[in-house]
């Protein structure tokens, strides 16, 4: 019986203790992001919110011990000193500071969760060497959303309480042998649970668990982020790379299906100029143009100048973002790459030789020139600028006035859009792109224009009116410069945004950004309204297309203006999952295999039909051309055959 009273049974219940508290506030913080997001993750009943929550335990597992794990080591090596208050207050400091920087970012994923509709990876990691301006963007969005930081706070408080309920008294070790050898045994259980416990399971023939798996337990794809917490999220994406070579198809089944390079024969005899707008946060959801015929009730549009320019020329209203971020949206809108679940932008492949409308209006003799009014280099535009090849490069260093700066991201839109307007077009032919960036968290206007726009329904409905109105003042300056008539202007969006309609609450369509060409000259015939799906990716091989380009083009998207027909392969990512859109179906694909099947109509995915089309020759088809895109995409990507 000696030989029990050196077992050190009371430390390792109060360890069982602190580590259990941390399961039931990680449970509490599932609880409130789902709570705060419910209108974008629908949970159908009581019993099936705590089977989602079961099935989160997991991963709360995982991040738990991520975070823990010296402070669980440390609290039963044998330092003889274990229960003295100097070194119990050590661990209390140690375990708070730790589990309290993990916790927090469950709850900024309760705010920022509605603009990216993803749990927190590392990939912000990547967007916040771009940004100096990264605290005052924290300190602003803990204004925005008190009730956040006060649950959070609440919270903390406790968790301290609680922590601080159960003390270990405080006591020396009588018998060494015997000490040594049970703390040898609870070092060596405890190494073992935490490997099955940061695994997954104990099974040597599976992988530890990673986002994906999170979809194993959910009705609805938009659950699995609820599974989730941003802990494990952020954690098991640091220094990971998704890319891998696979093989589905041979060559011959990709060149048949997938035409990863395209050549239109357009005669052109007067090559327009090209003015890109990508336009920040701009969703489908705010523009009147794009939601004619959804039957939403009591639809409200934002954008009166885009709605007045769409009926003047040729929109898509069924088109989808290729990205889920701005410097998504910019490779994939002018160098037709999409990101799946690692980003090619902050990919180790990105800086390699591209083909893209950059590339192809250089080889024509364009002026190519590339605008965004933040601080040179912000969200990584300059320098993936560089690798597409753009001649000139100007930003707010360029802009040199710093009274329009916003105070917070860029120079606002109305004046940046003014100075591109006259700063564009000293050389022709000429290919612009800009990035707007004052629709934007944290969703101000300038002062002189409080009182002129609707407040609407959420935050982004102000902001959205004001970079209207300020592409429309662009478009009265524009009209007067010699270049304006020969020109071909593209308004797209990089990503979405708020949603207020449930329309675009449906997962597919939080991808839904609009797609404008207009010109004023005629000879280019874009006018008219096509429903046909269409993606960011589509614009660099149109715009190829429309100026001429007669050369093979490597794009996974299509011209949209071609007698050339292509079926299009519509392509994203959750950020956990690849979708795509190809005829009739919606397919979601982990990397080997394919998921799930919906509807095209079915833009929630919210009944999966993998069952009944079993024996459905398209779907078998659409399996395999979904598998051959990814495959050619990670075999292009992987071995630099991006030209």
């Amino acid at each position: 019986m000696k030989l029990f009273k050196e077992s050190r049974a009371q430390e390792i219940l109060v360890l069982l203790y602190r580590i259990f508290l941390a399961y039931f506030f990680y449970q509490a913080a599932r609880f409130l992001f789902w709570y705060f997001n419910r209108d974008l993750i629908k949970v159908d009943s009581v019993s099936d919110y705590f089977i989602l929550s079961w099935h989160g335990t997991a991963f709360d597992t995982t991040a738990i011990l991520y975070v823990n794990a010296l402070f669980i080591l440390l609290s039963i090596i044998p330092a003889i000193v274990n229960t003295q208050k100097r070194y119990q207050k050590f661990l209390f400091r140690l375990y708070f500071i730790t589990n309290g920087i993990a916790y927090a970012m469950n709850f900024g994923d309760m705010v920022y969760f509605r603009f990216s509709q993803m749990r927190l990876t590392s990939a912000a990691l990547q967007v916040a060497r771009h940004e100096d301006n990264i605290f005052k963007v924290f300190a602003v969005s803990i204004m925005q959303n008190p009730y956040v930081l006060l649950w959070f706070a609440a919270l903390m408080w406790l968790w301290v309480f609680l922590y601080r309920k159960v003390k270990i008294p405080e006591r020396k070790p009588v018998k060494w042998v015997p000490y040594f050898i049970w703390s040898a045994i609870a070092l060596c259980l405890t190494a073992v649970l935490a490997i099955g416990g940061i695994r997954g399971d104990f099974k040597h023939s599976t992988r530890p668990i990673n986002l994906v798996d999170a979809n194993r337990f959910v009705k609805l794809p938009a659950q699995g982020n609820m599974v989730l917490n941003s802990t494990f999220s952020f954690f098991r994406t640091l220094n990971t790379n998704n890319f891998k070579e696979v093989h589905f198809v041979d060559e011959k089944f990709i060149n048949d299906h997938i035409h990863p390079y395209k050549i239109y024969e357009r005669k052109v005899t007067s090559r327009p100029n090209i003015v890109i707008f990508i336009v920040e946060s701009f969703s489908r959801e705010y523009s009147g143009a794009f939601n004619k015929d959804k039957h939403i009730k009591d639809y409200v549009s934002y954008t009166p100048f885009i709605d007045s320019l769409a009926s003047e020329s040729l929109i898509f209203p069924n088109t989808f973002a290729n990205g889920r971020q701005s410097i998504h949206g910019m490779s994939s809108v002018l160098a037709g790459i999409p990101s799946l679940t690692d980003a090619f932008t902050s990919s180790p492949y990105s800086n390699q030789k591209i083909q893209s409308i950059v590339s192809v209006c250089n080889e024509m003799g364009y002026d190519t020139s590339f605008y965004h009014g933040a601080p040179n280099g912000s969200m990584g535009f300059l320098g993936f600028g560089n690798i597409l090849g753009f001649k000139h490069y100007f930003g707010k260093t360029e802009y040199n006035n710093d009274k329009d700066f916003d105070g917070m991201w860029a120079i606002w839109d109305e004046p940046f859009l003014q100075y591109f307007s006259k700063n564009t077009g000293k050389t022709q032919p000429f290919m612009a792109a800009v990035f707007t960036a004052s629709s934007h968290h944290p969703f101000k206007i300038p002062e002189q224009y409080s009182g002129k726009f609707k407040k609407g329904k959420n935050q982004m409905h102000e902001p959205i009116q004001y970079t209207d109105y300020a592409i429309k003042k662009y478009f009265e300056t524009a009209r007067k410069q010699p270049w304006f008539h020969n020109t071909v202007f593209v308004f797209t969006g990089d990503h979405t945004n708020e949603v207020y309609y449930p329309e675009y609450e449906k997962i597919m369509n939080r991808f839904a950004v609009p797609l404008i060409f207009y010109s004023p000259n005629p000879e280019y015939r874009l006018k008219g309204v096509d429903h046909e799906p269409a993606q960011q990716i589509d614009i660099y091989p149109t715009l190829a297309d429309l100026i001429g380009y007669n050369k093979k083009i490597r794009s996974w998207g299509r011209s949209l203006v071609s007698e050339k027909k292509y079926a299009p392969v519509i392509a994203n990512s959750d950020g956990t999952v690849e979708q795509f859109i190809i005829g009739n179906y919606i397919y979601r694909f982990d990397g080997k295999e394919v998921l799930g099947i919906f509807d095209r109509t079915d833009l929630g995915l919210e009944k999966n039909l993998s069952d009944q089309l079993k024996n459905s020759p398209e779907a078998r088809k659409g399996k395999q051309v979904a598998k051959a895109w990814y495959q050619d995409y990670m075999d292009r990507v992987m071995n630099r055959k991006m030209y």
